[in-house]
Parts: structure tokens; sequence; C-alpha cells
């Protein structure tokens, strides 16, 4: 059969892959926040703080939403956490207030399940506030079920002369506590709770990074409701780099044991080396579907450049696995379950090396490489059981020579 018409029966069809992601996103505890505050005011590190994200994938992650207005989910579009819709603008002369108030209450018309929350960013030392009260007043009045914190930030920006790193949380310089005072009877009354933080860049020198941080997330999950909070506290506890790849990874599974049971049929065709072409084929769409998952598009040459990258050696093992179809006494089987066990791992090490991306770290070779040293011992296994109990046999021996 024409290597392109085998090919015909592997496609994963686009509407189930849809379907699969709208099922997992009507399951996720997603939460809005609207920040609502003039440029330079910590709206991006606060997104930074809640994410772990860094400041320069957070700058390209932010879109166009409306005129006023844009938009950064985490992880991603597909399935997102948290969103955060950013205005952009507010306090310039030349843009009309207005415009960006009926942009925001469009946003909140719109009829959702995730939870939404106002965030109002104002710095330590602003004392024109009266724009931020004009938004802030006539968004409230329109919709009191949406909860609203005012994050004072910038802290350091009025500390004392000569006071170089922060103090214990909270801070009780005078001259800043007349600030914090200040702004809350301006804008106070208009938000249900406020917090002081100060999230700095590790180059700015102030340690911790993100000045309450804790308070900020503890202020936020009493605002949200049981399952967003839940959310939140695991993104500052670290849990949810593994939730969110354990929730990835069993979506990718989907796809990766897909692709694994084509590989082995593929390499159970008693012809030595021809399925070669067929398994590159089909690791590197699985690959490139994984990629998608997780808000990576690429083209076959790149998620062919991936898969070497992330397999090292593996894909040697995988070329050299087609000689054992040479070998008297040893059938089709043992490069079938061989394909499969090697296209389920080289799927388990693409979903970390996507999950650290999407995470904005650099992918870890090392981790990688264990990853899919431990996928791979254990789908063998999974795979040697579809096998008939001879085949079986002659498997466990060739694995132990």
């Amino acid at each position: 059969m024409p290597t392109i018409s085998m090919l015909k029966w592997f496609r994963v069809s686009e509407d189930k892959i849809a379907e699969i992601l709208d099922r997992v996103r009507s399951q996720l505890p997603t939460t809005e926040a609207l920040l609502i505050g003039k440029p330079q005011t910590g709206k991006s590190s606060i997104v930074r703080g809640l994410t772990g994200v860094s400041a320069e994938i957070i700058g390209q992650g932010f879109r166009p939403h409306t005129q006023h207005t844009e938009r950064y989910a985490y992880p991603s579009e597909d399935l997102p956490l948290l969103i955060f819709t950013d205005t952009v603008g507010l306090g310039d002369i030349e843009r009309e207030t207005e415009d960006i108030i009926a942009e925001l209450a469009q946003d909140l018309e719109t009829e959702t399940t995730r939870a939404r929350v106002l965030v109002l960013t104002v710095k330590i030392n602003d004392f024109a506030t009266d724009t931020l009260q004009q938004v802030v007043a006539s968004l409230r009045q329109q919709y009191p079920q949406v909860p609203c914190l005012l994050a004072i930030t910038c802290l350091h920006e009025a500390y004392p002369a000569g006071e170089e790193n922060h103090p214990a949380y909270p801070p009780e310089f005078p001259e800043l506590q007349r600030s914090r005072d200040r702004i809350q009877d301006e804008l106070g009354t208009l938000c249900d709770r406020a917090v002081p933080i100060d999230f700095t860049l590790e180059e700015d020198g102030y340690t911790p990074v993100f000045y309450g941080l804790e308070e900020l997330r503890e202020t936020l999950a009493e605002l949200l409701p049981e399952a967003e909070s839940r959310a939140m506290h695991q993104l500052l506890d670290g849990e949810v780099t593994q939730e969110l790849g354990n929730l990835y990874r069993d979506v990718g599974r989907r796809y990766i044991t897909a692709f694994s049971i084509m590989a082995a049929t593929a390499a159970a065709v008693p012809l030595p080396f021809a399925t070669m072409p067929v398994l590159t084929v089909l690791q590197v769409s699985m690959v490139g579907l994984l990629g998608k998952l997780y808000g990576q598009t690429l083209s076959p040459s790149q998620a062919g450049g991936v898969a070497s990258a992330i397999a090292g050696g593996f894909l040697a093992q995988a070329v050299g696995r087609e000689l054992v179809k040479f070998i008297p006494g040893f059938g089709s089987a043992i490069a079938a379950s061989w394909a499969a066990a090697y296209t389920f791992a080289l799927g388990e090490g693409a979903c970390v090396y996507f999950g650290d991306l999407m995470g904005g770290k650099k992918p870890d070779p090392e981790k990688i490489q264990a990853v899919m040293r431990e996928a791979f011992q254990g789908a063998k296994e999974r795979f040697k059981q579809n096998t008939p109990a001879s085949e079986r046999e002659d498997i466990k021996n060739n694995d132990n020579s």
C-alpha cells in the first residue's frame, strides 16, 4: 500500500481535537481579571506574580482585544486558567474615558461561567485618580456583583531615603502610610478590599521580588468562588505546574496512545526499513499536534526539529530496532512493540518540552530524557501485553540480550 494512502488512515480529526479541548475547557475553574490602571502601575507585574511567567513571555502574550484593551490568557488561549484583560491608554487625554468604560462593560455583559474580578492598580505616589474613580464607579454601579480589588503598587517609590530593601510586610513608614490612606480615602469606597504590593524585576535589587504576593493571593481568594480560589492558591503554591502538566498530558496522551498504536501497526509490516518513513511522518505529526495543544504552532519541518532535539539518542535506537526484523526467530511484533514504545516516549518528552515553553521556562534536556526513559520502559510492558504469548517471550529474551 502506498505510503500516502496509509497516512490517510492515521490522520487525527480536527473536529475530535476541538471536541476534547471544549470538554476540558468547560471544566476549568477560570478567572478573568480586568486590570484597570494607568500605564506603568504594575499591571503586567501582577500577571507575572500570579503566573510565574517571565516578563518577556508576558509581553509577547498580550494580544489586542478591543480598541482600548489587550488580553493575555494563561497558560494558553485554548485552555486558560487565568485571563487578564488590560486597559490601554487609561489616563491618556487623547483617549475617551467613556469608550474605555463601554468596552469594559461589554466584556462584563457577555455571559460566561468564569469568575470575574476587577483589579484597580494605583501607584503609591499617584495624586491624579479622577479618571480611575470615574471608570470604577461606573462599572461598580452597573455590575455590583463583580468584586473589586484595589492594588496600591510601587511602594518603594515612597520609602525613606536610604531604605534600599523592603522592610517586613506590611511596610509602616509614616510617609508611605499617609499616601496609602489618601488613596484609600479616594478609591477605597469603590473597592471591596485593598492590598499594598511592590512587584519588581530581579535586576532592581529588591527582595523579595514579589513583595506582598501572599497578601494579594489571600485577598483575591476571599473575593473569588471556591473553585477559582483553590486554583489561585495552587498557582502560588507551586502546584500549578504539576496540575497543568497533568491536565495537558492527560489530553496529550489521547493523541500519544493513538499515534503509538499507529506506529505499532506500521512497524508490524514485515518489510525491513520500509516503515521508517511512515513512522517518521507519524511521529512528526504527533509532535506537531502536541505543540498545537500547548499553544505552539509548528510547521512539519519545525516539528521534526523538535522531535530530533528532544529525542537525542532515542532516534538512533529506533532506527537500530528496525534491524531486529532481520534476526531469525524474531517476529514483526518485536519491531511493533519497540516502535509503539518509542513513539509513546517521544510524545511524553514532547509534553515536557512544550510544557516548559508554555510556563516561560527553558526546556531541561535531562528532565526530558529521564521522562522519556521512564515512559519507554513502561510503554514496552504495556504493548507487550497486546502481543501473543509466544512473541512476548521472544521480546523478553530480546530485551535481556
